[in-house]
């Protein structure tokens, strides 16, 4: 998927206006993610001390990540496996398609990864001549689409129940055309078929990770569907594909972390699924991958490092902070332009594709500061949203009129006096041009606000003078 960020101000224009999209947006504002997660929170007092210590153990594996990824590749060869370090993109996928040739494999079942998404491993595989197959519910939906996902957690979540019908039709052209497909069960039933043969022929198997647990060498994928179980098991090879932070030091961390994770994502206790894959099948196994490798991925983690989007890296991709986003919940993932959408996407898509492609999604942001209030990982994403746009003004990538709006503006602000001179004088002429209907339907330099609203008209004094008269600091 190739970035498309730089054009989120009409691609935002688009899904406003895209009636289905908003009638998906609404389910999920009304009934979904944010209220189940309020009730899993509400269900365990010490919630907030989890996140205390989620985020310490994130911050001390990230101080010594050099040691802990290590400790985890020797760990990894111990019980059998492989690992792979790949500094970008391609070196990852040219990785995975040499593993997939030397067992002659056709054929690729994938759990839900958004690594292999920011990758592009799909397209690149099937490129390639081997077939992959998304087997969550939501990515084998939108593959049959030729759509990117739109969510980290929930793929398909822009798309309404009649949507996937209709898909199901073009796609699965072998059975009944008047089948009914107008209920959820029946949906899911269709899709179980239609996977499980692909399971059983499927020569590889990749999945993500949540965690790799250093002690052990293990990775964990947490679902709800059981189809990375299948994925990882039946296959002559599985593949781990993760980047270089998802690591902890013990199964202990991970535990902890989970506690946070699926409440977080979903507002389960608790995913269906959390499974831990260690090694390949050995002698006394009944099931398992006849190979283990574990594709570790850089693509720009290390180079934030030490910098001051580093919190970034402890992200656990829970969704939490696009969830509960206004400007997510009234234009969804796919107007971001590309695998990480929300307030998430708007920290790590310039760090990983660069500001001069990304600026616009620092930008898209109200600062409510909602999405740092519900991370479990207190990451500050609206204080490194404002170090994107000071570096986007610092590199004069910001448009032309927005940089002598803010100089005009600074000059003022050096000049006190003056400023409270000219904000007396805009009310007033405001408040006259205003009349009786109390509010502009256009107004020059204001019409990225009129656009789409009425301007109200400015009543009452200034802030500054109700502050220093004293009404404005109100009683305690």
């Amino acid at each position: 998927m190739l970035p498309q960020s730089h054009a989120f101000k009409s691609g935002a224009r688009i899904a406003l206006g895209n009636q289905p999209l908003q009638k998906a947006l609404g389910f999920m504002k009304t009934t979904g993610f944010p209220a189940k997660r309020l009730a899993a929170v509400q269900r365990l007092p010490e919630f907030e001390a989890l996140r205390e210590e989620g985020r310490t153990i994130k911050d001390r594996t990230l101080k010594h990540l050099d040691f802990y990824l290590e400790t985890f590749e020797a760990n990894v060869i111990a019980t059998g496996g492989h690992v792979h370090w790949c500094r970008t993109a391609a070196e990852a996928c040219e990785t995975i398609l040499k593993i997939c040739r030397a067992l002659d494999a056709k054929t690729v079942t994938k759990g839900k990864s958004m690594v292999a998404e920011e990758i592009a491993l799909n397209e690149y595989l099937e490129k390639h001549g081997i077939t992959p197959v998304e087997t969550d519910l939501g990515e084998y939906i939108i593959q049959l689409r030729h759509e990117p996902p739109s969510h980290i957690i929930a793929p398909a979540i822009h798309l309404v129940k009649e949507q996937v019908a209709e898909t199901f039709r073009a796609a699965h052209t072998d059975r009944d055309p008047d089948r009914p497909l107008n209920d959820g069960r029946i949906l899911c039933d269709e899709a179980r078929a239609e996977l499980r043969q692909k399971f059983l022929a499927a020569d590889v198997g990749i999945t993500g990770a949540n965690f790799l647990i250093a002690e052990t060498g293990s990775s964990i994928i947490v679902t709800n569907e059981g189809n990375g179980d299948l994925t990882q098991t039946l296959t002559k090879a599985h593949i781990v594909v993760a980047s270089l932070e998802k690591v902890v030091p013990t199964l202990e961390d991970a535990s902890t972390i989970l506690r946070l994770l699926a409440r977080s994502a979903t507002g389960q206790e608790f995913s269906t699924y959390t499974t831990v894959s260690t090694g390949p099948r050995r002698a006394e196994d009944t099931d398992g991958p006849g190979e283990y490798h574990v594709v570790l991925l850089d693509n720009g983690r290390t180079s934030m490092l030490g910098t001051e989007f580093q919190d970034m890296l402890r992200c656990i991709r829970c969704g939490a902070c696009m969830n509960h986003c206004p400007v997510y919940q009234s234009v969804g993932g796919h107007a971001y332009g590309w695998v990480y959408p929300g307030p998430m996407g708007s920290v790590l898509t310039p760090t990983l594709v660069g500001i001069q492609e990304a600026g616009h999604l620092p930008n898209a942001s109200t600062f409510c500061g909602k999405c740092e209030s519900v991370c479990p990982m207190k990451i500050p994403l609206p204080k490194m949203m404002r170090h994107w746009r000071e570096a986007e003004f610092a590199r004069d990538l910001s448009p032309a009129v927005a940089r002598r709006g803010l100089a005009v503006w600074a000059f003022l602000a050096k000049h006190p006096t003056l400023y409270r001179m000219l904000a007396s004088a805009a009310i007033r002429l405001l408040a006259l041009a205003g009349g009786r209907r109390g509010r502009f339907r256009t107004l020059p330099l204001a019409g990225g606000w009129t656009s789409v609203r009425d301007m109200p008209v400015p009543e009452g004094r200034t802030f500054h003078s109700l502050w220093a008269s004293g009404k404005g600091r109100g009683t305690r």
